[in-house]
């Protein structure tokens, strides 16, 4: 093989410089018989290579890329730069150098109009020239990046997100759900050791501590191209293991973060996070800890705070206000049970003083009757006492005559009457022992330490002096005592129920 003339490329017009393309090709063109016969070395091609793309392509561009990776060392900066179509395939990709003199001022301008570092899967528009090594190949090198096109690119990104959400019925959807009544316990995902969560956790502790609400912590990172997919299992999770534990649902969920970059914001507009907090089946309050930048995560989320303390003070109202509106229906019940009672109260003594008068008219007229028959009694009483007069002093007489006959018959029959008279009398005691002792068997099996045995109990009060046999007798916290078949003990009354029925026929005058 021979060795390859390079005199004849250096000379060619096609290393001059071009205008355009166009003019290069033809340039080219013009030159292919001349290089139809030469063998070159690879060296010697690609330093040729290098020479055509330095002289052609000497001047800078802005080139828009996505950056596919990012690495660097000894302070350089290398990407992996590419470009996608429509449906996501990489129709073009190459290397980017920022080399270490340019570095610094370039980031540091890009991170202080963004508020967020330099990092892959971002798209940028960057000013660069081609380069091209015979031992590395093709790739660009990185004057400058635009830091408002990123931004651009991100709010458009975010634009879409939000018309994506609000397409799907999702934007407002947790915003539908009514406030909770009651705060019982509360699902707080958060990055672990976060500034943020200590204030919250802070405040949250002093409120647990008086039973008023419980906090049931979950962690994840919030920063990071792997932060939405941690904070969407650590979501799952949490909230799985509070049903498992609960079989049901928390009253609250709530996401703070707090104490970070403003930068590391762009990790949480995520489609994905923002759909799962959308469809969440409880309320769920955010505090990402920014007041001027928002997240996908305000958006769709029940209510939206500033920082984390505003979130656990919020709380702390809440509970406040339902306290508040509890004493307030505490209150009302109190002046309604007074009322009725003092109607009560009225009607009571308006219905007594209606019976006293009636009792008094009626005591008047019975008095007045009373009076008359007593007057009726004696003077017939009087006739009555002349007219025995009389009559015992005719019948006194006739008295002698028949008690002279009788006792002339009575002497006669008397012996007979006699036996007569023991017989029965005989009879009368048989059947009179008969019938004590029928009633001495009643007696014993009604003896109060028989009905004792049987599971009866007897009721009397604290000092055993009197027997209580009916609930009108009783009141709440009243000491009885209970007389049981081997002994006795003492209770407390909690509530009386009576019946009313019962009360009724025992309290009617007979």
């Amino acid at each position: 093989m021979r060795k390859p003339n390079l005199s004849n490329i250096k000379q060619a017009k096609v290393l001059a410089p071009a205008k355009d393309l166009a003019t290069l090709e033809a340039e080219l063109a013009e030159q292919e018989d001349h290089l139809e016969d030469t063998v070159l070395r690879l060296s010697d091609y690609l330093s040729a290579v290098e020479m055509v793309i330095k002289q052609t392509f000497d001047h800078r561009v802005w080139v828009k890329a996505e950056i596919r990776n990012l690495s660097s060392k000894g302070g350089h900066y290398y990407f992996e730069l590419a470009e996608k179509d429509d449906d996501g395939k990489v129709v073009a990709s190459c290397r980017g150098n920022l080399w270490r003199f340019k570095a610094a001022r370039v980031l540091a301008k890009f991170e202080r109009a963004t508020g967020m570092p330099l990092e892959r899967d971002l798209t940028v528009l960057l000013k660069v020239s081609a380069g091209f090594h015979a031992q590395y190949g093709f790739s660009i090198t990185i004057e400058d990046i635009d830091p408002s096109y990123t931004l651009g690119d991100l709010a458009r990104q975010y634009a879409e997100m939000v018309d994506r959400l609000t397409g799907e019925g999702l934007l407002h959807l947790n915003q539908q759900l009514p406030a909770p009544f009651d705060i019982e316990h509360v699902l707080v995902i958060a990055p672990e050791k976060a500034a943020g969560l200590g204030d919250f956790q802070a405040d949250a502790d002093r409120l647990a501590s008086t039973g008023a609400c419980q906090f049931h912590y979950h962690n994840a990172t919030f920063q990071g191209n792997h932060a939405p997919a941690e904070i969407r299992q650590a979501i799952v999770s949490a909230q799985q293991q509070f049903y498992d534990t609960y079989q049901r649902l928390p009253d609250l969920l709530v996401i703070i973060r707090g104490g970070g970059a403003v930068g590391d914001l762009a990790y949480l507009n995520d489609y994905e996070l923002a759909a799962l907090v959308a469809e969440q089946p409880v309320p769920v309050w955010v505090g990402i800890g920014h007041e001027r930048d928002k997240v996908i995560l305000d958006e769709v989320a029940h209510t939206s705070f500033d920082t984390p303390s505003k979130v656990i003070a919020a709380i702390y109202s809440h509970l406040a206000q339902l306290v508040t509106q509890t004493l307030q229906y505490q209150a009302q019940i109190k002046q309604a049970a007074q009322r009725q009672l003092n109607t009560a109260e009225q009607q009571t003594a308006r219905q007594l003083s209606q019976i006293q008068s009636q009792t008094i008219g009626q005591l008047t007229a019975l008095r007045k009757d009373s009076d008359y028959a007593w007057r009726s009694i004696q003077q017939s009483a009087q006739r009555q006492v002349k007219q025995a007069v009389r009559l015992t002093a005719e019948r006194y007489t006739q008295t002698q005559t028949l008690a002279h006959q009788q006792l002339v018959k009575a002497a006669t029959n008397s012996k007979s009457y006699q036996e007569s008279i023991m017989q029965n009398a005989q009879q009368q005691i048989v059947q009179a022992q008969r019938d004590s002792e029928h009633l001495r068997d009643i007696v014993l099996l009604h003896r109060p330490s028989r009905v004792l045995k049987q599971g009866y109990t007897m009721l009397t009060d604290a000092q055993n002096k009197q027997t209580l046999t009916s609930s009108t007798q009783l009141y709440p916290e009243q000491t009885v005592n209970i007389i049981l078949k081997d002994g006795n003990a003492k209770a407390q009354i909690i509530d009386v129920n009576m019946d009313k029925e019962a009360t009724e026929t025992s309290g009617t005058p007979t």
